[in-house]
């Protein structure tokens, strides 16, 4: 099993995405969501026992991150409606509710338990209507197709009415409307084309859809966030940590859905693939911003052998050939050698190459274990391995940020890889 073209553009993604698996041992941060029905629950997810409040850069992350998560599982979940797989979309409902949690949680937390449980409501009713979208879109039910429409229509005002007036007048009502009505276009189009296999369509759609919530999460931490706690969210280290976080949680994201597509041999599975060569562009440029471009050579063809082969274990798990399976586990443990002994100088002796290397084969197996439960039909845990995958990235993200420290992430262009640092043009300041 190859991935189309990625051998080539991958390579340089390799030191940043290995550097950041080292911390992977030490455990994740809670990020994501466990998933949930996606009704209103009342249920809130309780703070570990001992954990430090989370402040206000970290709620900050998190709000990006489960904006970010929001678009991607509801994309899958409005994908498997219009392909008819039921099982899938159940497993993706339950997490979209999760998701719907934490973030109401969130809110809570910025604003108080009112305005929480008002936020819940709106965006439950949101996930409802764009639920009710993708079954028209497959039951070619137009007038479906144009009451869900005109729901998604109406909860676009409600939620940019609700953050304007949590802004106090910081974020414009217009500016709020248009970026909500960026994020349903986004999804609505992708399963547009989706329905009519348009999949490269689809798949742009699917990736600027999780690039513009994530944006958005910011410029809106940016006006909700008390004046004192903004200052954070211009720091150098804090804007390494986000789009850190923002490229290496898509990473995870595509490389499950391109697996997924190993699994089922569909017809997306090229556009998938080209998907993971774009969010590798974006690491590429980050690594030869952070570290040059002699130092991320060095590991082009490792990382590209890399993802190889957790496709290809994707591929003879579905199948059903054990050896080449066993075959890939073995290749993968030799790249986590490898490349521990590569990258175990570059950090100056701070970590060894048997510490780098136990992180790396975890990351893997995390994978590994995704691609079993998808191939085993047992979605809902497959759901979960992956959004646990989505809370390392983010963990991974802010313990390297702290490790390179203010003089590399000085060297991050204002604004990250491409994609801009906001997703609202005017706010208030």
């Amino acid at each position: 099993m190859r991935i189309g073209r990625i051998g080539h553009r991958g390579h340089l993604v390799a030191m940043l995405c290995a550097a950041l698996a080292v911390v992977l041992a030490a455990g994740p941060a809670a990020v994501g969501s466990r998933a949930a029905p996606v009704a209103d629950t009342g249920h809130e997810h309780a703070h570990t026992e001992g954990a430090p409040a989370a402040t206000a850069a970290d709620q900050a992350v998190r709000f990006q991150a489960l904006l970010g998560q929001h678009s991607v599982l509801a994309a899958d979940l409005m994908r498997s409606r219009i392909r008819g797989d039921d099982n899938f979309a159940q497993a993706a409902n339950a997490a979209l509710g999760g998701n719907t949690d934490a973030m109401t949680a969130l809110v809570g937390q910025l604003f108080g338990a009112a305005t929480g449980e008002k936020f819940r409501p709106l965006w439950s009713q949101h996930v409802v209507a764009l639920f009710a979208y993708a079954g028209a879109v497959a039951e070619q039910d137009e007038a479906a197709k144009a009451r869900a429409r005109e729901d998604l229509v109406g909860f676009e005002k409600k939620l940019a009415t609700f953050f304007a007036g949590a802004s106090h007048g910081r974020l414009p009502a217009d500016a709020a409307r248009e970026a909500v009505v960026m994020h349903v276009n986004h999804l609505t189009k992708q399963a547009d084309a989706y329905a009519a296999h348009d999949y490269a369509q689809s798949d742009r759609l699917y990736r600027e859809g999780y690039q513009h919530t994530y944006d958005l999460g910011l410029t809106l931490a940016d006006a909700l966030l008390p004046a004192r706690d903004r200052a954070t969210l211009r720091t150098p280290i804090w804007r390494l940590r986000s789009q850190l976080g923002k490229v290496l949680a898509e990473h995870a994201v595509l490389l499950e859905d391109v697996t997924r597509a190993a699994v089922t041999n569909t017809a997306d599975f090229d556009a998938s693939a080209d998907m993971i060569n774009g969010n590798t562009r974006d690491l590429a440029a980050a690594v030869d911003t952070l570290f040059g471009a002699p130092t991320a050579r060095r590991f082009q063809s490792l990382w590209a052998s890399h993802v190889e082969l957790l496709v290809a274990y994707a591929g003879a798990t579905a199948a059903g050939k054990p050896d080449r399976r066993h075959e890939a586990r073995s290749q993968l443990r030799t790249f986590e050698t490898r490349m521990a002994a590569v990258l175990a100088p570059a950090t100056g002796g701070r970590l060894s190459p048997a510490d780098l290397s136990a992180a790396l084969q975890a990351h893997d197996q995390m994978l590994l274990d995704h691609a079993d439960a998808y191939a085993a039909r047992d979605y809902r845990n497959a759901q979960d391995v992956a959004d646990k995958t989505y809370e390392h990235m983010f963990a991974l993200a802010r313990r390297l940020a702290d490790g390179f420290g203010a003089t590399v992430a000085a060297r991050l262009p204002r604004g990250g890889a491409q994609t801009g640092y906001g997703g609202l043009a005017v706010v208030n300041r």
